[in-house]
């Protein structure tokens, strides 16, 4: 895939062709799209953020759109490209306004 067919605030279950080159679902929010990868949160495993290769996703399933007042949140800083230069994985916390936290 390609970064065109990608979106920022969009969730999407694609088909994902994991580390060991292993087809498998995946479901994931999109948060920043750079020209190599994008940064997302898998919305279906443990909630890390995640420096995610274009390539690596094979076919995108459904795409949902997420409303503004239940989009997440994170600081600029987290999400500035610079900081997934050499980094793959990264564990923090966001929140959404609407749902109140």
């Amino acid at each position: 895939m390609e970064k065109k067919d990608f979106e920022s605030d969009t969730r999407y279950a694609a088909t994902w062709r994991d580390e060991n080159g292993r087809l498998r679902p995946i479901n994931f929010y999109v948060y920043r799209l750079y020209d190599e990868f994008m940064i997302v949160r898998m919305t279906d495993r443990e909630g890390f953020l995640r420096r995610l290769p274009y390539e690596d996703i094979v076919k995108i399933v459904r795409t949902m759109p997420v409303r503004e007042e239940d989009r997440f949140f994170l600081p600029e800083a987290i999400l500035a490209e610079a900081n997934w230069k050499d980094r793959t994985v990264m564990h923090t916390y966001s929140s959404s306004p609407h749902m109140g936290k």
